[in-house]
Parts: C-alpha cells; sequence; structure tokens
C-alpha cells in the first residue's frame, strides 16, 4: 500500500487586511453620528440614509478584503 502524502498546509487567516473590516462595525455603533434629524437628503432624515451608507461602506469594505486577501486557487 502507498503511503499518501499529508495534504498541505495552509496558511494563517490573519492578514494586515482583515483590520479594515473593522470600520464598518465599529462606525455605525457611533450612534452620536446619526441620531438626529437633520441634515435631510431628498427629503430623508440623516438617520435613514446614513444606514443607506453603513450598508455601502461595509460592502465596501468586505470587497477589499476579499480581493486582497484571496488565494490565487
Amino acid at each position: 500500500m502507498p503511503a499518501q502524502s499529508p495534504p498541505p498546509k495552509r496558511g494563517s487567516d490573519r492578514s494586515p487586511w482583515n483590520l479594515m473590516l473593522l470600520p464598518a462595525i465599529i462606525i455605525p455603533l457611533l450612534t452620536f453620528l446619526y441620531n438626529r434629524d437633520e441634515p435631510r437628503l431628498f427629503g430623508f432624515p440623516a438617520f435613514y440614509w446614513m444606514q443607506l451608507a453603513f450598508i455601502l461602506l461595509g460592502v465596501a469594505c468586505t470587497t477589499i478584503v476579499y480581493r486582497m486577501t484571496r488565494r490565487g486557487d
């Protein structure tokens, strides 16, 4: 019976790029940024349009981290 080679070692998933995910987590927790009615954008209070901006921030951060940390499989 031939000896099987061990599976290749995977590198660590720790990357400095993962720190870029922190703004998408921390900024929405800062309620003083959006706990107000003014300024309005297209008639929407600040709370609503800033929530949408936080979604875009999260998507942008996640996309950048994914592209910078994916392996060349």
